[in-house]
């Protein structure tokens, strides 16, 4: 790689990764820690080698021109689309909890949903750079319908209704950012109304259902399904201003009354532990990363780069509301991570990947501006 490119490596967007990636680690920590010293830092081993993992990947990543990632989009789309369709598949998917989102490669499970994030955010961006014409028409929003719709249907089908939500806000904001006709945007969110109660009739699971009651009224089955967030909005509001500390014992997070305290409800381990003022730090520092992506986003040489970084600003944005938001009752539960704090192989690996690919059009821009 030439040096000129070396030196435009973006060292703010890095470090702030870095600093969420080593809070993720102590939360997971200080989640883990009713299973005792020896387990929590088993948790944090696995954590660290998925963080090492994805350095690598970003690292290849960086290596390669983006401009040849659009170049071979079609090979991307497919083997997108043949991991989505293989983890449906008895025998290659495993099946837990009534859904089949893991492929078991023996050293690891990997979950495609996480890595189709990367392809369709790739693909996505090269159809919209593509299209001469202006987004107008019916005609025009066609062929983006059908490639950003077919591995969103593949998603319900798993079912995975938090990951299908990802895809479809990556796929309004890059709509966005490319200049669909506002009309478009008004009349999906009419037709999204009017359609709604054909939706919640032969479209959805029961259990997507029930989240939804939950989310409006989580008090109406306290022991059922508004168990998780009730808990969850408890151990928030304990935490007050300073938290009860990290190895305090004596806590929702060391009783193990919340339900996936090291993965999806990791917020409400950081709240109660270190109270408004971790939580703050949390938040200010996802501000400021969302931010730098904006910024680099309007210093892309072409739009092909400009529409990349727009897509994985839009997928961390949608994943950070709405895992801190389900958390304090704001947002319906869906089982989405936080990024770079919640456990997870291969949701650190498809991060690190997205950071990759920012980090990658940043490197190539004709100018810097700060």
């Amino acid at each position: 790689m030439e040096r000129k490119i070396l030196k435009n490596f973006d060292i703010p967007l890095f470090l702030n990764v870095l600093a969420l990636v080593i809070m993720g680690f102590i939360a997971i920590f200080a989640a883990t820690q009713n299973f005792g010293p020896t387990q929590s830092m088993r948790f944090v081993t696995v954590q660290a080698i998925a963080f090492l993992l994805g350095l690598v990947a970003m690292a290849i990543i960086i290596s390669i021109d983006y401009s040849q990632f659009g170049y071979f989009w079609k090979i991307i789309y497919i083997i997108t689309i043949l991991m989505l369709i293989a983890v449906l598949i008895p025998g290659i998917g495993k099946l837990r909890d009534g859904a089949r989102r893991w492929i078991d490669l023996k050293v690891l499970e990997m979950q495609p949903a996480e890595f189709a994030k990367i392809g369709i955010i790739i693909t996505f961006a090269k159809i919209l750079e593509n299209r001469e014409e202006k987004l107008n028409t019916i005609k025009d929003l066609l062929i983006p319908a059908i490639h950003i719709g077919i591995p969103i249907i593949l998603i319900m089908l798993q079912p995975d209704l938090g990951s299908a939500l990802v895809f479809v806000v990556i796929g309004l904001g890059m709509l966005f950012v490319a200049g669909i006709n506002l009309k478009f945007v008004y009349g999906g969110i009419l037709a999204f109304l009017v359609s709604f109660p054909v939706l919640w009739n032969f479209i959805l699971f029961p259990h997507q259902k029930k989240r939804l009651i939950t989310f409006i009224n989580p008090y109406s089955d306290p022991l059922g399904d508004g168990y998780h967030v009730i808990q969850s909005m408890l151990a928030v509001g304990s935490g007050q201003v300073t938290g009860k500390g990290l190895m305090a014992e004596e806590t929702m997070t060391n009783l193990n009354f919340l339900p996936e305290q090291w993965t999806d409800f990791i917020f409400s381990v950081i709240s109660e532990l270190t109270g408004f003022i971790g939580s703050a730090i949390i938040v200010i520092a996802f501000t400021l990363f969302l931010i730098r992506l904006l910024r680099l986003a309007k210093i892309a040489k072409d739009q092909f780069g400009t529409l990349i970084i727009t897509g994985v600003f839009f997928m961390y944005l949608f994943q950070i509301v709405e895992n801190i938001g389900m958390t304090i009752g704001l947002m319906p539960i869906t089982g989405i991570t936080l990024p770079f704090i919640s456990y997870g192989g291969s949701s650190m690996l498809t991060n690190m990947m997205a950071i990759g690919l920012v980090l990658n059009v940043t490197m190539r821009r004709h100018r810097i501006k700060f």
